[in-house]
């Protein structure tokens, strides 16, 4: 992987916030470093060389130049764990439910992506989108053009961010314009792999749509590919809502359950994110976590698809707890701010007698969303050797939230207010890798 030079080095002053653990283990208190006055040294590297109380900030770096971001908050860049490059107009198209919706909009949407041109578009707008709301990762479905992932992973590197895509793979129960072959979809993600997985920071996800689109022979191609790469990535849908259970049920009559299709095949894994598992049953839970799989909650998506609510402390569970990450699921989530998500999970738990705390939702959009992605050693905290992907949030950006402020007491009431009252203007700055691409200097 190579380094990426964005100039010289400079010091980023605010209130920085980033996280040491998820605070459902260790408790909110020790979950996070917080500094009211904090300092970041970013080297000319992109990557965060010292990070403290502005007070203590070594003599070494007093005469580098400054961002100062006053009362703003600076954290770590979001991290969008589940999100379609190809649906990223498709917001508020409507569908009677996830299989009606993909059959009215999504294939035809994405059928457009055979065209390069319109790829080429698409992904400049896309990208752009993310790092507008603060967005500087994110693992991406393409569409079934490996051309279209070509492009996607292009734009990327230009930006220097660290993105995880891959080809949609799917075989059947799509329009022609939009489907694979078994054989030829692996070798075309093989080739994938072997010219962007690893180069300078993006990643290969092996990506099947879901099970109701491809055939065992698609399946068995995939686990081959995972078999033959274990250091790539395998995203795919899961139990998101009952018609799709149904579908699955009844296209793999020899499974126990929906989890034991992918199980079959060697699909589960510590490196396989599985989008939404709202309708999981016990012994699925427990198979996920045996394997160290990571369930994606996609809180907008599922309100708005009508798939579901997602149940939080059943995949949470002590017994048998999965790896959780959290994702806006453009397009059939309804916000690219991971805000907005944050706010949506928050009341999704409400619904279903749980507590999803402030702090442990910025700990998700974070650093447990960069452990999901297996880049906690490169992206989700502001601690030394990290890649400076961050973000800054102002907590008074628009009346309602200034008002608000009024009465937060604590850490944790700024960020629920954020997270349920901000979006993209609560967003003052993004950098990835140290050079910021939204916003005017301080």
């Amino acid at each position: 992987m190579t380094e990426r030079d964005t100039g010289s080095a400079k010091v980023v002053l605010g209130r920085t916030l980033g996280f040491l653990d998820d605070p459902a283990d260790v408790g909110e208190a020790e979950s996070h470093r917080f500094e009211e006055q904090g300092a970041l040294v970013v080297g000319p590297d992109g990557r965060i060389v010292w990070s403290g109380g502005r007070a203590d900030l070594p003599d070494d770096f007093a005469r580098l130049p400054r961002e100062d971001y006053g009362a703003a908050i600076v954290l770590p860049g979001f991290i969008d764990a589940h999100v379609h490059f190809p649906q990223h107009r498709m917001l508020a198209a409507p569908g009677v439910d996830l299989l009606d919706w993909l059959k009215r909009f999504t294939f035809q949407e994405e059928a457009r992506y055979a065209d390069r041109t319109h790829a080429e578009a698409a992904a400049e707008a896309f990208l752009d989108t993310l790092i507008a709301h603060g967005t500087t990762s994110a693992a991406v479905f393409s569409s079934v053009h490996a051309e279209a992932t070509d492009v996607l992973f292009s734009a990327a590197r230009d930006r220097g961010m660290a993105l995880v895509a891959g080809k949609t793979m799917m075989d059947r129960n799509a329009p022609e314009e939009v489907r694979d072959e078994a054989e030829q979809s692996a070798r075309d993600s093989e080739a994938l792999i072997d010219r962007w997985h690893g180069t300078d920071r993006l990643r290969y996800a092996i990506t099947p749509r879901f099970a109701f689109t491809s055939t065992e022979a698609q399946l068995a191609a995939c686990g081959a590919l995972v078999a033959a790469h274990p250091d790539v990535m395998l995203q795919t849908h899961l139990a998101e809502s009952p018609g799709e259970i149904e579908e699955v049920r009844r296209l793999y009559p020899w499974s126990k359950d929906y989890t034991e299709v992918y199980d079959r095949f060697g699909l589960l894994g510590s490196r396989s994110l599985f989008a939404h598992g709202i309708h999981l049953s016990e012994r699925e839970c427990a198979r996920l976590h045996e394997t160290g799989s990571v369930i994606v909650h996609c809180p907008t998506s599922n309100s708005f698809l009508g798939s579901g609510l997602f149940d939080i402390d059943h995949v949470g569970d002590r017994r048998r707890p999965i790896r959780l990450s959290v994702a806006t699921d453009i397009g059939g989530g309804t916000s690219y701010s991971l805000l907005a998500t944050l706010g949506e999970a928050y009341k999704v738990a409400r619904l279903s007698g749980r507590r999803l705390g402030s702090l442990r939702a910025f700990y998700l959009a974070t650093l447990g969303n960069a452990r999901a992605l297996g880049l906690e050693a490169e992206i989700g905290s502001l601690e030394p050797g990290r890649f400076a992907d961050l973000v800054v949030l102002d907590p008074c950006a628009t009346p309602v939230l200034a008002r608000r402020q009024e009465l937060s007491e604590s850490l944790a009431d700024v960020l629920f207010s954020l997270m349920l009252l901000g979006d993209d203007r609560a967003v003052r700055a993004t950098s990835v890798a140290g050079e910021r691409l939204k916003g005017k200097a301080p």
